[in-house]
């Protein structure tokens, strides 16, 4: 009897560092990309290239 309590905590005690591992934690979240320069001057330049177009066209 005592030889299968001494096997019984034995087992317990060499898989429980198993059991007991943390998972690592979730990722940072990413940095986000700035859009509002580049993309709001891009913008423009179309709106400006586009009512060029318009008004030439109506002349």
């Amino acid at each position: 009897m005592r030889m299968l309590i001494f096997t019984a905590v034995l087992f317990i005690l060499l898989l429980l560092p198993i059991f007991l591992q943390a998972q690592p934690g979730l990722p940072a979240a990413p940095s986000q990309a700035p859009i509002d320069g580049g993309l709001g001057l891009l913008a423009a330049a179309g709106g400006t290239y586009a009512w060029k177009k318009l008004k030439d066209r109506k002349e």
